[in-house]
């Protein structure tokens, strides 16, 4: 670490307007919103995208026009952001309990307690963690430093919003456009398939014969997943899609080819497709849930030392006067009370898992489980999202450990049945929650820190977005079931399935155990090889083949512009305008299409129906908008390269 003292974009002695009524109704107003978005886009790409900077660019653009202060603009966003973190915590568990079986439909208490205590949890075991993490440790926090630059540049009246309200409004369109619910003018291309001719194998004897079906299914035609491909960058991107290549390239024809009577033991007229989703369904998606085990341990025991440094030293802290300092932007909540605000939060969680597990024994060990396993994967959150940003947090990995120890403590005392496997998903829900705020709120913290933000306050501000979306967000969730129906090719759902399957496979003694255990091989042999993140891999060989490869196509249109970039042999600062750019309108795709598909699903709801503007429509169309996001995602960075310095989104 440098020895040159740090300071603060705005000064500790300072005295501007910080949290006040208009700055925590708007974070508040935007959590609900965003959260909204990313809970379809989570559930339809397995993959959720850190609200950090279109909350940034909201902010100020709202702000500047009510004459907020820059502390007041950090305030709202930091109270914004909370909402994506809870819902990404939601959406990887709640589903479960549909997929399951455990609820017919989303039931708003349960649901809504189990974000609002897992949400307060995760606030404050990260306060803990603060000072360790944000201010002590040589952790870069890439998110948080780009935050930070954005609000900075925003100063100067480059707030960027232009392009994050054109990338909402087209996707927007688009989505009116394309929705079962809506004009239904186009059809997703990701509807359309490559046919095969028939063609035979000798096996066993037996001459079989393949084809005459489609079989590959072709990349979405969704400004929403090639948005998220863009955000992530090329190589991440292109290890999901290496999972998926693996999945449905090599292990789904295998597993026809060593089927040959899986047509028969289908309905009849069954196609190819209806044969190759059989074999990814029941054969390799199990497959993929035990290379995802073993990822996810893997993750924990490589960041052991850095964990044990982090977690020893919000220990140390236990009895330090924090909160007692005269530096405003040093001051913490009180460690006393965030202990005694644990110790109730603990009262209310014993009876939530009594109503699921229907055993006092149970809900007290899932109790004393959930406080030791949220801390310390609050820890590991936090230090993730300080060495790769939030947008990279593998909560779900997190979740999927908490999932099976809490699963075989249920198993052990005896608690199983559909009583067990929902106190199991219960726990994992609140621990994912948790997980997911503490990691989102440790870089709102680092983003408070680097502008001169007052900690306490805005540790108050996450408490009260968390409560707030987590009373409302179960209701878009409600309706997007409804609408769109959790775990269908539409709404997927894939890490609140893995959830389901694993739940029921340990507590009801369903898993398909040889299964697992050869996924379990492939992830030591992935490990040994060197691979790079054995989790994406596995991810991607267990979500829907359209999905992986749109947000491949997504990550290509990001190599694009890099390789522009290169050609034209841009100045560091040129290229980061142009990312800039790039990244804005793909938060924008984002929320405009998730947004108009929570607001298509309401329509569902309250019954109303949208004139189809095409009786029999074509999935060919969809390709216009490949090459329309294409080119906007790398002509308007390219464009906006030689113009005035824009927001950074890069910690340089």
């Amino acid at each position: 670490m440098s020895s040159k003292p740090f300071k603060p974009y705005v000064s500790a002695t300072a005295n501007l307007p910080e949290m006040t009524v208009k700055a925590v109704v708007l974070g508040v107003g935007m959590a609900i919103v965003l959260g909204s978005a990313n809970a379809y886009v989570g559930m339809k790409a397995g993959l959720t995208v850190a609200a950090t900077f279109p909350a940034a660019v909201v902010a100020m653009a709202l702000m500047r026009m009510l004459g907020g202060s820059i502390l007041e603009e950090n305030l709202a966003r930091t109270t914004a952001s909370v909402g994506e973190a809870l819902v990404a915590g939601a959406i990887f568990t709640l589903p479960a309990f549909i997929i399951t079986g455990a609820w017919s439909e989303l039931e708003y208490w349960p649901s809504t307690m189990i974000m609002m205590i897992g949400g307060i949890l995760g606030v404050l075991f990260v306060i803990i963690l603060r000072r360790t993490l944000v201010v002590e440790s040589d952790l870069v926090f890439p998110e948080s430093v780009a935050t930070a630059e954005i609000v900075k540049a925003g100063q100067g009246g480059q707030s960027g919003a232009a392009y994050l309200f054109g990338g909402l409004g087209m996707a927007a369109v688009w989505e009116v456009l394309k929705n079962p619910n809506g004009l239904v003018a186009l059809k997703d291309f990701a509807q359309g398939f490559i046919p095969f001719k028939p063609s035979s194998i000798e096996m066993l004897g037996t001459k079989v014969t393949y084809g005459g079906g489609m079989l590959i299914q072709t990349p979405a035609a969704s400004p929403i997943l090639f948005g998220v491909g863009y955000i992530i960058g090329t190589r991440i991107s292109a290890i999901l899609f290496a999972g998926a290549l693996i999945g449905w390239l090599f292990l789904v024809p295998l597993g026809l080819f060593f089927n040959p009577n899986l047509e028969a033991s289908l309905p009849a007229g069954s196609s190819m497709l209806d044969m190759a989703m059989e074999v990814w369904t029941k054969q390799v998606r199990p497959l993929a849930v035990g290379t995802m085990i073993v990822a996810a341990f893997y993750t924990l025991w490589s960041l052991r030392k850095s964990l044990i440094t982090a977690i020893t030293g919000a220990f140390r802290q236990f009895d330090s006067h924090a909160g007692e300092s005269t530096d405003r932007t040093q001051v913490d909540l009180s460690f006393k009370k965030i202990f005694i605000a644990i110790g109730l939060l603990s009262i209310p969680m014993f009876f939530l898992y009594k109503y699921f597990s229907h055993s006092i024994g149970g809900a007290l060990l899932l109790t004393v489980v959930m406080i030791v396993l949220g801390f310390l994967f609050a820890a590991v959150a936090g230090y993730l999202v300080g060495l790769i940003g939030s947008s990279n947090n593998p909560i779900s990995g997190l979740t999927l450990s908490a999932l099976i120890i809490s699963a075989l403590l249920m198993v052990w005392i005896g608690v199983t049945g559909v009583g067990g496997v929902a106190a199991v998903l219960a726990i994992a829900g609140v621990v994912c929650c948790a997980a997911g705020v503490a990691g989102d709120m440790m870089q709102d913290l680092k983003v408070g820190h680097l502008l001169g933000g007052t900690p306490w306050r805005m540790e108050i501000s996450e408490i009260i977005g968390v409560i707030a979306a987590a009373a409302v967000l179960t209701f878009p969730l409600q309706w997007m079931d409804k609408a769109y129906t959790i775990g269908s090719a539409q709404l997927p759902a894939p890490q609140a399935g893995l959830m389901a399957l694993l739940a029921q496979g340990i507590v009801g003694g369903e898993m398909a155990w040889g299964l697992v255990i050869v996924g379990m091989f492939l992830a030591f042999g992935l490990i040994l090889i060197g691979a790079p993140s054995p989790m994406l891999i596995a991810v991607g060989m267990y979500l829907p083949f359209y999905s992986t490869s749109a947000i491949f196509v997504g990550g290509l249109m990001r190599w694009g512009l890099e390789f522009f970039l290169d050609r034209k042999k841009a100045t560091p600062a040129e290229r980061t305008r142009a990312e800039n750019v790039g990244v804005l309108l793909s938060s924008g795709f984002i929320a405009g299409e998730s947004l108009m598909a929570v607001f298509m699903a309401l329509l569902v709801i309250i019954e109303f129906k949208l004139p189809t503007l095409v009786s029999a429509p074509s999935a060919w169309p969809g390709l216009i908008i490949f090459l329309v996001v294409g080119f906007l995602l790398i002509w308007a960075p390219l464009r906006a390269m030689k113009s005035k310095p824009l927001p950074a989104t890069t910690g340089e």
